[in-house]
């Protein structure tokens, strides 16, 4: 058990991590998840009426990428920490416990988007536009989810004395609480860097970044969601270096650190090669037809042969 003085200042975390309803337990990782996606959809709903989307259409979308993203996060989760559910006096079936935490985002992103393409494809519309209208959103609900960790306390870095510190207690997670010692209090483990906090609100200031400058220069099809990609695992790549907590690792680097490092590379180079591209439409048409380019007011226009016929 790790003390500070009383001067000192910390980010304190929560001593419960849920609350009971009767026979059951309401943990508040779930409600992060499931806040971050009704905010996902929200902002993706207004993003695809842009496009010329009907109303409702994400949202039916939704129903069929939530669930895969969901499986998706969960299987990647367990594949890459398989230690934590299948080594000698673990239990399997705590592998379904996704309210203790446990999320992979690569997973979620790739079963999602296979949930979402289903779904785009049974609408009848674009699955490029759709991928261009979630993506900020995308990168919402991650900042959002994020503050389940910090109910968990979880995802954290090495010990610091920074005046922002993070107070880390032992958490049972079966009874949704602290631990406490013999007097009854809870038992703090030490004080750490607030990386759940540093992603966040990475998170959330990538998103509004986006967003601007979507609007601003009407990016290419396809380069919206690439760029949301680079811009999350620049990122994670930096606060997988500054995470102490258990993982696995390849050749002394956690394997997330490793995935982040390689699809920034390959995002990257997707947004150089989408991002003049013509803007993504509900329907399709504006991934095949050029955008004609911005001339000066004092300009005549000369019309091209496809204009002229």
């Amino acid at each position: 058990m790790t003390t500070v003085p009383a001067s000192d200042p910390f980010l304190p975390s929560p001593t419960v991590s849920g609350f009971h309803l009767g026979p059951l337990t309401i943990h508040f990782y779930a409600l992060c998840i499931l806040a971050g996606i009704a905010a996902a959809i929200w902002l993706a709903g207004r993003r695809w009426k842009e496009r010329g989307g009907a109303d409702g259409l994400v949202l039916d979308v939704a129903v069929w990428a939530v669930p895969f993203g969901i499986i998706g996060g969960r299987i990647y989760h367990v594949i890459t920490d398989p230690e934590l559910y299948f080594f000698p006096g673990k239990n399997p079936w705590d592998a379904f416990k996704i309210w203790d935490g446990g999320l992979g985002i690569w997973g979620a992103v790739a079963l999602g988007a296979l949930g979402a393409w289903i779904g785009c494809r049974r609408a009848g519309v674009s699955f490029i536009a759709f991928a261009d209208a979630i993506a900020p959103g995308v990168l919402l609900a991650q900042g959002i989810g994020r503050w389940g960790n910090w109910f968990n306390n979880e995802l954290y870095g090495d010990p610091t004395d920074l005046p922002w510190k993070l107070q880390i207690h032992q958490m049972d997670q079966q009874a949704a609480q602290a631990v406490t010692d013999s007097a009854g209090n809870p038992v703090v483990l030490g004080y750490f860097q607030p990386t759940f906090l540093y992603e966040s609100l990475w998170c959330f200031a990538a998103t509004a970044f986006i967003l601007w400058l979507d609007r601003k220069y009407r990016l290419g099809a396809g380069s919206v969601f690439a760029l949301y990609a680079a811009a999350y695992t620049a990122g994670r790549f930096a606060f997988e270096l500054m995470r102490s907590d258990y993982a696995n690792l390849i050749l002394g680097l956690r394997v997330n650190t490793w995935v982040s490092g390689l699809l920034f590379l390959v995002s990257a180079a997707l947004f150089v090669w989408r991002v003049r591209k013509p803007r993504s439409t509900a329907a399709g048409a504006g991934e095949t037809e050029p955008i004609l380019p911005v001339q000066d007011a004092g300009e005549p226009h000369q019309p091209t042969k496809k204009e002229s016929a």
